[in-house]
């Protein structure tokens, strides 16, 4: 995931005329065979300053060592890059090599824009991506990206209050259960602590993933037609939540109109034990928490099992560009386990790769909570709703403000499914 909300200060455009793809010298043959350099053009979305640098590193060491396949780096903005990639595919004059998410790639792969990788990807990479996320990139049988990148959903919690509270940190591959979680919470509150904060100021994304810890899909598929539906697995989470706000009182009700970062004050002054929130957000601990402040990262909690919905971010070929074979072998160097560890490290995300996992945790010998962050990939799954063409336009409308009232204490559980069913009636065509 890309954290979009961090992005509006960049101001990095992609312009149309830098769009245009230039991949030449064939796809036949090996591509150190061929006539000329193979000249490709790469759209990377990186915006954070430690993974610009990475990338820019990565296609430098890349040109030095490959004369014949050299790529061009294009900076490219979250904001704007959809709009910005539609009009170069249908005007033919897209990048080579896009970077992108996995939610996105379903639109462009119906119209033909993205090239199938099936046959391109190598055994060595195939085998290091758990199948779970490939997935998120496979379409009718085609594989049109390779995901690269995560984000999961963990708990941070202040050390201090937890051994204050005689709580053991639980280890990476032993998470705490919802209930577990709830108990620990109400433990910790008390004396002007809530036990937790739930920035939910756009609930919808959180509560879709973590959903899946119960098998919530809420979209639900059958002889070719799609409905929503709130049964028990679709109700356990946001009830939990509810739950926590208004019968443990071990939930911050101020909290539920902030974003991640807007909580980060009140934890940073003892106000909240933990912040359920995404992965990233260790980077904000390790660069803004006050030097004696003791922080650690708790793995995703567990339902039925710890299941989220995976979105990874991605690298695909457009479809026009000729050199494909010399496009992903750049893809696979660009992705080699050090580099892949290098370029996590950079934006505070999970590598799909198991080896670069191994790597990271080499790297960050112990600190930051990437013991926690690495583990976290097994627990990334795609999610139906992810399929659902309706699904930006039900999230905005229906789900997003009627979450917010539920949360709000505003309607009941039961009102809260019938707007969101009676909504699903209204959108999916």
């Amino acid at each position: 995931m890309h954290r979009r909300h961090f992005l509006s200060a960049l101001g990095v455009l992609v312009a149309a005329p830098v769009l245009a793809a230039c991949g030449d010298g064939g796809d036949s043959g090996s591509s150190e065979e061929s006539a000329g350099p193979v000249k490709l053009r790469f759209l990377s979305l990186a915006w954070q300053k430690e993974s610009l640098q990475a990338n820019k590193d990565i296609v430098a060491q890349w040109n030095k060592d490959h004369p014949n396949i050299q790529i061009e780096y294009v900076q490219g903005d979250w904001n704007s890059v959809h709009d910005q990639l539609v009009t170069g595919f249908e005007g033919g004059g897209a990048p080579d090599i896009i970077h992108y998410e996995g939610a996105a790639l379903g639109e462009f792969t119906k119209r033909g824009y993205l090239a199938d990788l099936t046959g391109l990807v190598t055994a060595d990479l195939k085998s290091e991506i758990p199948q779970q996320i490939w997935d998120t990139v496979t379409f009718d049988g085609k594989i049109t990206a390779v995901p690269f990148l995560l984000e999961s959903q963990t708990v941070i919690a202040n050390k201090k209050l937890l051994d204050a509270a005689k709580i053991t940190v639980p280890a990476a591959n032993a998470p705490w259960s919802w209930e577990e979680f709830q108990t620990n919470a109400k433990k910790l509150s008390g004396a002007g602590v809530y036990g937790a904060a739930w920035a939910l100021k756009s609930p919808t994304n959180r509560v879709m993933n973590l959903a899946l810890n119960y098998d919530g899909k809420f979209f639900y598929t059958s002889g070719g037609k799609t409905e929503v539906r709130f049964g028990d697995a679709e109700k356990a989470v946001p009830q939990r939540i509810h739950d926590m706000l208004y019968v443990d009182r071990s939930a911050s009700p101020e909290a539920l109109g902030m974003s991640g970062t807007d909580t980060l004050p009140g934890f940073f002054g003892g106000k909240y034990a933990m912040l359920p929130g995404s992965v990233s957000l260790r980077q904000q601990m390790a660069e803004q928490a006050p030097k004696d402040f003791q922080w650690v990262t708790l793995p995703p909690l567990k339902g039925t099992s710890t299941n989220q919905a995976a979105n990874p971010q991605t690298l695909s070929i457009n479809a026009d560009t000729k050199a494909k074979k010399q496009a992903m072998e750049f893809i696979a160097g660009f992705l080699a386990p050090k580099n892949l560890a290098r370029l996590a490290m950079g934006d505070w995300l999970v590598p799909t790769g198991k080896q670069a996992g191994v790597e990271l945790n080499s790297l960050a010998a112990g600190k930051n909570g990437w013991d926690v962050a690495v583990a976290s990939a097994s627990s990334l799954v795609l999610a139906p709703f992810q399929a659902v063409d309706a699904y930006p336009e039900w999230k905005t409308k229906i789900a997003t403000p009627a979450l917010q009232q539920y949360f709000a204490n505003k309607i009941s559980l039961d009102d809260l499914g019938k707007q969101l069913v009676d909504g699903g009636k209204q959108v999916i065509k």
